[in-house]
């Protein structure tokens, strides 16, 4: 689970488009075959699964155009007798396979979920196995930092996004226009259909409780329960609240890893002033003098080391981040360079551009924004999430801009779960959405830490159980203490 998701995998093969039958958006029946055992997975892992394809309309504004394959996974409940339905979850990122998780994640998911629902996800449109978003490995390679600091850096962003958003349509084929969210809630209802179901669960997780949130607005009938996990806002805001809304989430997470190492023994930088250490760090890197914690041949950037971090907070990973912290430190410079890929890469931060309107006209603006991150955030000055800003520079508008939801009608109010200290989605993204949704949200509070609440603490995982199960509704204002992260 997660909000941002990146990396070049080369090779990956387009899903082709095939010509519409009559009834593309008919309910269909599923083929369903045992899903594929990859190179160096257990077969053990993966047996149980079922994996089906399903053919969906590029368009859904044109439904009777060209179709492409949605990969679709499922298993089946392992106490039919005590089966209530099926349970769609809806993966994070962008970027997350729903059908990997279905095949070798089922961790996520407990045993009392498993007995009793059909668990099925899949790989949204534009992601892995459902015709992937796709462009050119060495042009995705290019990609300018985010630290952008002069006009002909921010121009020269504008032009390249220009150039790889024309690269990725022609590798990618028609799909590209169409991966937005709007397109993906239409997708699930499709899945719906298909699987015979008239109501399903829904459990949406980081980027993937907006599709929760867009479905439950335009088909509140059709949910029987509803959670959303790590909470993504996808209400009205301006660049500069999603901007200062990212960046003080993240900082709060590493002022809490902070905290813990001043006090915890076991973080090997007990009794240092890990303040002055990050920014040391920080300039190291500005100077090219440091090693990418994800990629120790070549040089770290500001904003690459940042990311490295940021992911490590959300477990969270603190005596891990300690110890690479410490690591770095006393590294050497590195002496490689990345190797120039060749062939086609994913792209899946793509979707970020048709869903999010964060537009930034001139390179002042720009600069006024970086400013004020760098003067309110003692540490984390850059947030991760900047990419949803400088990927888009100069492409066109949002398809499925911000906008505060209008959910009417759910027979049970939806379940909406956040950690306090939430690198990613913020506590105040949840209770932004728990005042949109008014009566027809509850909002869980996990006290403690990390992207995700549900696997973190038994407390919040017995409350969505017994949500899902049962539909029973924690009373509003319910918490779940803290459980300490491992060390």
């Amino acid at each position: 689970m997660k909000l941002i998701t990146w990396g070049a995998i080369a090779g990956v093969v387009i899903a082709g488009l095939v010509a519409p039958p009559a009834t593309a958006v008919q309910p269909k029946s599923l083929q369903w075959t045992d899903c594929e055992v990859k190179p160096k997975e257990d077969p053990k892992l993966v047996a149980g699964s079922e994996c089906a394809t399903l053919q969906v309309p590029v368009d859904w504004n044109h439904p009777d155009g060209p179709t492409f394959g949605l990969a679709i996974a499922r298993r089946t409940a392992k106490d039919p007798s005590t089966r209530i339905g099926t349970l769609v979850f809806g993966p994070g990122g962008p970027g997350d396979s729903g059908v990997d998780r279905i095949r070798t994640g089922m961790t996520r998911f407990s045993d009392a979920l498993e007995d009793r629902f059909d668990i099925v996800s899949f790989d949204p449109r534009g992601i892995a196995r459902s015709n992937p978003v796709v462009c050119s490995a060495a042009l995705l390679a290019k990609q300018p930092s985010p630290q952008i600091s002069s006009r002909a850096q921010f121009d020269q962003t504008i032009r390249y996004n220009r150039e790889l958003d024309q690269d990725c349509r022609t590798h990618t084929g028609p799909v590209y226009d169409h991966i937005d969210t709007l397109q993906t809630v239409r997708d699930v209802d499709a899945i719906r259909a298909a699987l015979g179901e008239t109501k399903i669960s829904f459990h949406g997780s980081s980027y993937g409780t907006m599709l929760g949130e867009l479905y439950a607005e335009r088909y509140p009938h059709r949910l029987r329960a509803l959670v959303l996990e790590s909470v993504f806002d996808h209400g009205d805001s301006t660049t500069g609240e999603f901007l200062d809304a990212q960046a003080a989430t993240a900082q709060d997470s590493f002022t809490e890893f902070v905290n813990w190492c001043e006090e915890a023994t076991a973080c090997s930088l007990h009794g240092r002033d890990i303040h002055a250490l990050w920014a040391e760090l920080l300039a190291r890197a500005g100077r090219g003098e440091l090693p990418d914690p994800r990629q120790a041949s070549v040089k770290a950037t500001p904003f690459t080391l940042t990311f490295g971090v940021f992911r490590m907070l959300y477990e969270p990973q603190w005596a891990a981040l300690a110890d690479l912290l410490k690591r770095l430190e006393t590294s050497a410079p590195p002496t490689g360079e990345p190797p120039v890929p060749t062939g086609l890469a994913p792209n899946t931060l793509a979707p970020f551009c048709r869903d999010l309107s964060l537009p930034v006209r001139t390179y002042g603006e720009f600069s006024a924004h970086v400013r004020r991150l760098a003067r309110n955030n003692q540490d984390l000055k850059i947030p991760p999430t900047l990419l949803a800003v400088t990927n888009c520079l100069g492409l066109p508008k949002a398809v499925n801009p911000q906008q505060d939801l209008k959910i009417r009608g759910l027979k049970t109010p939806a379940l909406l779960a956040n950690a306090l200290h939430d690198p990613a989605t913020g506590y105040s993204w949840a209770t932004s959405v728990a005042r949109q949704l008014g009566e027809q949200g509850v909002l869980l509070t996990y006290e403690g830490w990390g992207h995700g609440s549900y696997t973190k603490s038994p407390c919040v995982g017995q409350a969505i159980d017994s949500y899902l199960i049962s539909l029973t509704v924690p009373r509003r204002g319910t918490t779940c203490p803290a459980v300490p992260p491992a060390s």
